[in-house]
């Protein structure tokens, strides 16, 4: 009589099914790609690996990445939000508006803009979590009304004499250690908590669930609504802190177009990262590979003097071929 082998444990199935691999593929392949650009950069415009130009792109680099981490754990719930770039406005514009007329300090300004932040994310959460309406119809619309709040802050009028506060944050000496930027630095910790609890905590796990299959989610004893309020808070959150490093980036004074298109670069470096649009996978690493791959592009266009508008062309198919690569991915393990 032969033995046969004992079959391994639901648990351990259900594990291994869930828990992201450390490095994936993508990641590998992005990195390969950022290489190459960077060596063509440097050899036809050579001042793009200088400090002066690296510095600055990642400056530029650091609130895409970061509101990629949240946008990321949204789209892993096979969600989106359209609404960060909105948030981004109303929470920089209050953040400068205090800061004119109080003179507040470094930390008090970030806890404010990022809780103005995380409120409107919540609001968005609420709305996907318990409205049961596709998260793009509501975050539309919520980014219309959180512009308006925005606009009706500003006053139609820029915010002037802004005090450099939160100048650690920006460019220049005060804004970096060492050649490297503080806001990069902030971007980089972000990535790595968010890495280590999705792939650690069992609630960063339960996002993978989520967007795998919420019903089955949800029979699993996930709580799917309280989570998805959660993801949306964060982002806003996130939103909130990025809005503290445009304000920095820039000069004494804010207008009206600050966060103006991030949302589309933050979903294009998740996306590019690997982050599949439909949920249940995806990586944080992934999308700040992605974050400095949209900049580079972006950047690289202007130093080699060539139409801005070739920037979001060569994006654009950056993302076609993410997009259909996921989709041919996906195909081919419903059919395995």
């Amino acid at each position: 009589m032969t033995a046969t082998a004992a079959p391994e444990r639901p648990a351990q199935l259900s594990l291994r099914r869930i828990l992201p691999p450390v490095v994936t593929g993508q990641e590998i392949v992005l990195l390969g790609v950022l290489v190459v650009l960077w060596v063509l950069l440097g050899i036809f415009t050579p001042a793009f690996l200088t400090p002066g130009s690296i510095g600055p792109l990642l400056v530029q680099v650091a609130p895409i990445a970061l509101v990629g981490v949240g946008m990321t754990f949204v789209i892993l719930t096979a969600g989106i939000d359209v609404s960060v770039a909105a948030m981004i406005m109303v929470s920089a514009v209050t953040t400068a508006q205090l800061l004119v007329a109080f003179d507040l300090p470094a930390v008090l300004a970030l806890l404010v803009a990022i809780a103005v932040g995380l409120a409107l994310g919540a609001l968005n959460g609420v709305l996907v979590g318990y409205g049961r309406v596709h998260p793009i119809i509501i975050t539309f619309g919520t980014a219309n009304i959180f512009q308006w709040i925005g606009l009706r802050v500003f006053d139609s009028s820029t915010v002037n004499g802004i005090p450099g506060t939160l100048d650690f944050l920006g460019r220049g000496s005060e804004g970096s250690t060492l050649g490297v930027p503080h806001a990069f630095v902030i971007a980089v910790v972000a990535v790595a908590v968010a890495w280590w609890f999705l792939r650690y905590a069992k609630a960063g796990r339960n996002l993978y669930a989520i967007g795998g299959n919420q019903n089955a989610a949800r029979l699993a004893g996930i709580k799917v609504q309280p989570r998805l309020v959660v993801v949306y808070a964060v982002t806003g959150a996130l939103a909130g802190l990025a809005a503290c490093m445009m304000i920095a980036s820039g000069t004494s004074t804010l207008d009206q177009s600050v966060g103006s298109g991030k949302e589309l670069q933050v979903i294009a470096a998740v996306v590019i990262g690997g982050t599949s649009i439909i949920g249940g996978r995806g990586s944080v690493v992934g999308t700040l590979l992605g974050a400095i791959l949209v900049q580079t592009v972006v950047s690289g266009v202007t130093q080699l003097g060539w139409p801005t508008q070739l920037g979001f062309l060569f994006v654009g198919i950056f993302i076609l071929i993410a997009v259909g690569t996921d989709l041919i991915r996906e195909r081919a393990r419903r059919r395995a």
